[in-house]
């Protein structure tokens, strides 16, 4: 038998050409995230998030990631002695993902601050600590967005809100007043009618005691079941309302919470979405019978900028990555990044994700004054939030498959991380909350039933009428669109409205390079119909030097 000496067995696997691990990085070195951290009232957490984006690129943040999303949440309904518990158990990783959130005021602490600019240093936290895990952003989102709806009923607010907006992660179910801290979901959607929420069957009998309800029915999608409350939409004898349901009781007992099974997802899978059965549950009425949308929409324009923050993480953390391997590979002699083709492909990614965030910390801004009683800010925030949550979310999908795409066989592997940032979590931030249609509808809705939303828009377009000839172009044909639309053609009218917003921000505060290529592009028509088809006249490397600082 002849043996084959060792040095060549390893030969045969010397590795080149492949880039170097990624981790550690920073997910807040961005200069568009911090512009926007400033320019909205929140320069003040400027270093705190900071702080947060280098330990959002960590190894160990990432690998907590990693293994949150291989060790997916397990169903228990029964404990081994037959009793019925309805319980998740999560990985410790989820555990350390949502305990850092919560500690880092991602969830409800906000609405506890006096300071201008608080929610939109959460929004801008959520753009760094999403470079992590997507999935975990569930709850913490419904937290932050329960809030609103959860004052409509005072004495209920003065009991639980304390602990929603506190910065503490107990993870264990017990009577909510005994915690430090608490996290809140919701139940709207059923299987029979899905957003079309007015068709719920779920009903609320009313008890002698006043304000409480006990509920019977079945939803059908209530993700991170092991919030300790949830804001849940049912039918009372005066229409469909809104109720709080707790996991467990003021006296300790386990409310009736039938898990019946966890959701087989596309991806999301580090989050559980269940479909719990209401037996005799008892429920807090919350806002007035009858009014339970009107109750519950604030938390929905919450939600829905959690959305628009999501896709617009999920788009800056695939370019970085896409940039790295550009920098690391070579092909063809030279290295990708050094290669034109590949450039005008990282530079066309970098435009949009800069009109992403631009836009996502904009839309916090007008959240942060709304909620201070602004009212032209109420008015923007009304549209624009919905025209975000239609238009960045549409566009995750193909900028992730893009950046994947720049990464080659090697993007297609799961160890990469880019399957899971593609395939598990793009498509879902444009279907929660509302899918298109929904969202492009209730854009149409609100432009002719509100004259103030649309006032408000073109107030903010209006900012920076001249600068750019094909901006002013594209308000013009906005306001014809806007005259002439029918319902069949809202997703052609809010795609423009966010292309025209986009730009009009670009314009006001990006460097001259960024806004008159994306102006030439998207609105001008000097485009193809994928990306890395930017004209030559644009300024390639002065974008990808903004976007990729010391990265090419």
């Amino acid at each position: 038998m002849v043996s084959v000496p060792a040095p060549e067995q390893a030969a045969t696997h010397t590795v080149t050409n492949q880039p170097p691990p990624l981790t550690p990085y920073d997910a807040s070195d961005d200069p568009v995230l911090m512009e926007g951290l400033r320019r909205e009232g929140a320069g003040w957490a400027e270093e705190d998030i900071r702080r947060l984006g280098l330990r959002a690129g960590s190894a160990e943040a990432q690998e907590w990631a990693d293994q949150a999303n291989r060790h997916e949440p397990v169903l228990r309904t029964h404990d081994r002695y037959g009793n019925r518990v309805d319980e998740v158990d999560f990985h410790p990783s989820w555990h350390h993902l949502m305990r850092t959130a919560v500690a880092e005021g991602l969830a409800g602490t906000p609405w506890s601050e006096d300071r201008p600019g608080a929610h939109v240093a959460r929004t801008a936290g959520g753009l760094v600590w999403g470079h992590t895990d997507a999935g975990h952003g569930c709850p913490t989102s419904m937290t932050y967005a329960a809030i609103p709806a959860l004052r409509k009923e005072p004495e209920l607010a003065k009991v639980y809100e304390p602990l929603l907006t506190g910065r503490e992660y107990e993870p264990e179910l017990r009577v909510p007043a005994e915690k430090r801290g608490l996290l809140a979901g919701m139940g709207m959607t059923e299987k029979q009618g899905g957003s079309d929420v007015r068709t719920n069957t779920t009903t609320a009998t009313p008890t002698a005691e006043s304000g409480v309800y006990t509920l019977r029915g079945h939803k059908w999608f209530t993700s991170a079941p092991m919030c300790d409350v949830f804001l849940v939409l049912a039918q009372a004898p005066g229409g469909l309302s809104c109720f709080l349901v707790p996991r467990v009781l003021p006296d300790g007992s386990r409310n009736t919470f039938r898990i019946q099974r966890l959701k087989d997802k596309l991806g999301n899978r580090s989050n559980a979405s269940s479909e719990p059965e209401f037996d005799g549950t008892v429920a807090w009425l919350v806002g007035p019978e009858g009014q339970g949308v009107k109750t519950i929409i604030e938390m929905v324009n919450c939600t829905r900028l959690d959305c628009v923050m999501m896709s617009a993480t999920l788009m800056r953390r695939t370019l970085v990555e896409a940039g790295h391997h550009a920098r690391h590979r070579s092909a063809f002699g030279a290295r990708l990044v050094d290669q034109p083709l590949m450039r005008n492909v990282l530079a066309d990614l970098a435009l949009e994700s800069e009109a992403a965030t631009a836009l996502t910390l904009r839309l916090a801004g007008a959240a942060d004054r709304a909620v201070r009683g602004d009212t032209g800010e109420q008015a923007f925030r009304r549209v624009a939030t919905a025209v975000g949550k239609y238009w960045v979310t549409k566009r995750g999908p193909a900028f992730t498959a893009e950046a994947l795409e720049c990464l080659g066989g090697n993007g297609y592997v799961e160890d990469s991380g880019m399957p899971r940032h593609y395939g598990e979590e793009a498509p879902l931030l444009s279907i929660w909350e509302g899918s298109g249609n929904v969202n492009a509808l209730d854009v149409l809705r609100a432009l002719r039933r509100a004259p103030e939303t649309a006032q408000a828009l073109f107030g903010e377009l209006a900012l920076a009428q001249g600068a750019d000839a094909r901006l002013d172009a594209a308000v013009a044909r906005l306001k014809d669109l806007l005259a002439t639309t029918s319902e069949a053609g809202a997703r052609r009218l809010v795609e423009h409205m966010a292309l025209t917003l986009q730009a009009s921000l670009l314009v006001r505060h990006a460097p001259s390079a960024v806004a008159d290529a994306f102006c030439a592009t998207r609105l001008g028509g000097d485009w193809g119909h994928a990306f890395g088809t930017l004209p030559d006249a644009a300024d390639v490397d002065a974008v990808l030097d903004r976007a990729l600082p010391g990265r090419n």
